[in-house]
């Protein structure tokens, strides 16, 4: 039945199944950072407002594929070079000592970054900025006489988040939430430049090889409208669950 695939079936379905890795993966990343750059942008101290405000515009003004290229590429040198300098003076400072080959041996030469997850974390720490303000604005939308009302009812304030603020701010999130990961599921697409064999890599990959170059690059492009019709599926059903008491 997939002949057409010129025996690439396999690859193909082990590069999406990567591609489902690093988009799950990442969306655990970006959801974990968008909680917290939320909760910092609504703090009172002017730090941590600071802060969040400081990511969320510097990741939201450069290009996706720049920062891909500049943490995957230019991170591991920084890397690297810092590691150096560090055992130079680490041997410098032991060698007066006289007991260098003591500290030597446990100082790695060589750090080499995983496409896997240097994939992942470059995409959950873009869309954490973008969580960062679907979260807010879920957060402000939830009526504060309800937390006050929860205040002096004598509920903490994890009780009160957890009964009260989490899953009003869930059905507000939610809209956004479905878009960001759409995009993000096809941002997935970046780590193809980094080397890791994902479904566009593995497409481009085959259809170098078999001058096909339609054939595998509509493969790859039926294979992500599958996969963003299942999270609208499942989007629509979390969107129902969540707002089955306001209708």
């Amino acid at each position: 039945m997939l002949d057409f695939l010129q025996g690439y079936e396999y690859t193909i379905l082990k590069g999406a199944w990567v591609t489902i890795e690093v988009a799950l993966l990442s969306l655990i990343v970006a959801v974990l950072l968008g909680m917290l750059g939320a909760l910092a942008k609504l703090s009172p101290y002017r730090i941590a407002r600071i802060c969040a405000t400081a990511y969320t515009t510097i990741i939201r003004g450069i290009p996706d594929l720049v920062l891909m290229m500049l943490i995957f590429f230019g991170g591991q040198v920084l890397l690297n070079n810092s590691l150096y300098s560090l055992n130079e003076q680490i041997n410098e400072w032991m060698t007066s000592y006289n007991s260098a080959h003591e500290w030597t041996a446990y100082l790695p030469d060589y750090v080499d970054v995983s496409p896997f997850s240097a994939g992942i974390l470059t995409i959950g720490f873009i869309f954490g900025a973008y969580m960062t303000e679907t979260f807010r604005g879920a957060i402000m939308a939830v009526d504060k006489g309800e937390l006050e009302a929860a205040k002096a009812y004598g509920m903490s304030s994890v009780m009160s988040f957890r009964r009260i603020l989490l899953p009003q701010m869930i059905r507000h999130a939610i809209p956004g939430f479905g878009n960001n990961w759409l995009v993000l599921l096809k941002t997935t697409a970046l780590v193809s430049i980094i080397g890791l064999d994902d479904m566009v890599r593995v497409g481009a990959l085959a259809a170098g090889s078999t001058k096909m170059p339609f054939t595998f690059y509509m493969t790859v492009s039926v294979i992500f409208l599958f996969f963003t019709s299942v999270s609208i599926a499942l989007l629509r059903l979390l969107e129902r669950k969540y707002t089955l008491h306001t209708r």
